[in-house]
């Protein structure tokens, strides 16, 4: 069998009346919409419901499955111990998935159990699955599998729920996906998080996608976009895209609410049939290496360089020498340099140097796209099958010059750099998500481990961008 449905839902857990004690009033629209599509769960009678939760253990290159027979969690944490849990995980399944994900070499498994206990993220549905089957009296004797996110791209994602789908079938199992995640957390001024003005617009987006089915467009929404939207469930809801990849999917959105300045949006989704239209991932692949054969023809001489210098090192492991043919700037400038590097629009990694560390700025080129490719420590190594997609960007830095105050700075024109006590940090221009020169200082003082409100020499730089 497939997947025979899924369902788009949030977990506050303010909505569990115990734990909202009146307060759950305010959200009462998305409490009938859950009870809606908790219903419809319990009326399909899944022998398995697979949830992936934004809470779960999460790593930065892995998915975490969790592991055993069962686990067990209870609101205590939020004032209501009452309210129990206790699952038992398809273990069957379980297997398989790890099974597919270890033969196509897909980071995904078992493996790195942190904390058993079960997450707010996969109580509330069940709270609400649970309150549908005994006011339907229907036994409940499904089984849990329970997923994690990771820091891995959108793509990664959706191929994990492909694999998900393919142990569905391999089983025989009759499945449901609970994707379960908060939509914006920055929606209102009043809220506990604040407002950002990509809060509203990314709820709107989302709502509208995913009430069309339209799972290509999810991978459209950049990761600087959703971070500055403070989303929590975006890479749950690509997880169950992914397993209805190549099916026609009747999709429903049954509300959308944002009076406590989270969003909270619940849809439910129907396979209807094979329909080889809806093969997402391959089209936005095909798109994006057509994109990046455009720009690595369009690429100028300084790209060029830095693409070349990782790619032999990433293949061969042979740093190469400055070739005779770069223009004669490269080899008569002595400058800093920055290499970026971007894959699918998410950051894959970005190392310089502040100042010149070498002859010329073609050598500062190729040693620091070795460097943002392989020794970034934010990001493993990039490997010979991300080649193809890589976007580079190359900024060379302008001599630093001493400001007195934030005043001098412009967060599109100059780069700042921060220092204190034998510390110094530095952020480049004009950067996607960096708005002000509030935010490009903050971010600067982190990255040098500076307390935010620390006292700081300030620097400012002009960059050349090549692209």
């Amino acid at each position: 069998m497939s997947i025979k449905a899924a369902y788009m839902v949030p977990h506050p857990p303010m909505i569990v009346p115990a734990i909202g004690k009146g307060s759950e009033a305010q959200i009462e629209e998305t409490t009938r919409s859950y009870e809606q599509a908790a219903s419809e769960i319990a009326e399909q009678r899944p022998e398995t419901i697979i949830i992936t939760t934004p809470h779960s253990v999460m790593y930065a290159d892995y998915f975490h499955i969790s592991p055993g027979k069962g686990a067990k969690g209870s609101f205590s944490g939020f004032g209501a111990p009452q309210e129990q849990f206790g699952v038992t995980y398809d273990t069957e399944l379980v297997g398989e998935i790890c099974g597919i994900a270890d033969s196509q070499e897909f980071p995904a498994g078992t493996l790195g159990e942190r904390d058993s206990a079960l997450d707010h993220a996969v109580m509330v549905p069940l709270w609400f699955i649970e309150k549908a089957y005994d006011r339907l009296g229907i036994e409940k004797d499904y089984r849990i599998v329970r997923i994690g996110l990771s820091a891995l791209p959108l793509t990664d994602h959706y191929r994990l729920g492909q694999i998900i789908k393919k142990a569905v079938e391999n089983t025989g199992r009759s499945a449901v996906i609970v994707a379960s995640g908060d939509l914006s957390h920055k929606l209102q001024e009043y809220g506990p998080y604040g407002f950002a003005k990509e809060g509203s617009e990314y709820d709107a987006r989302i709502m509208d996608v995913c009430g069309r089915g339209a799972f290509g467009e999810l991978f459209d929404f950049s990761e600087s976009f959703c971070e500055n939207a403070a989303e929590c469930g975006h890479r749950s809801f690509v997880i169950m895209a992914g397993a209805f990849d190549g099916e026609d999917v009747e999709a429903k959105a049954l509300s959308h609410q944002d009076v406590t300045g989270v969003g909270y949006g619940i849809c439910t989704f129907y396979p209807k049939g094979e329909d080889e239209s809806r093969r997402f991932l391959d089209k936005y692949l095909e798109r994006m290496e057509a994109e990046a054969a455009q720009r690595r023809s369009q690429s100028d001489a300084y790209v060029q360089l830095a693409r070349k210098s990782l790619e032999s090192y990433i293949l061969k492991r042979k740093r190469i020498t400055v070739p005779d043919d770069v223009p004669e700037e490269m080899l008569s400038t002595r400058a800093g340099a920055f290499v970026s590097i971007h894959k699918n629009g998410a950051l894959r990694g970005c190392i310089g140097t502040i100042g010149p560390t070498t002859d010329c700025v073609a050598q500062e080129i190729i040693n620091n796209a070795i460097s943002a490719s392989t020794a970034d420590p934010r990001f493993p190594a990039i490997g010979p099958d991300e080649l193809q997609w890589l976007e580079i960007n190359v900024d060379v830095l302008g001599e630093p010059e001493d400001i007195e105050s934030e005043d001098e700075l412009d967060v599109k024109k100059y780069g700042v750099i921060v220092s204190s006590v034998g510390k110094r940090g530095l952020l480049l221009p004009d950067l996607e998500g960096v708005d002000t020169v509030e935010q490009q200082i903050e971010i600067a003082k982190q990255k040098a481990g500076i307390h935010r409100f620390e006292s700081v020499k300030l620097q400012r730089f002009e960059v050349i961008r090549h692209v």
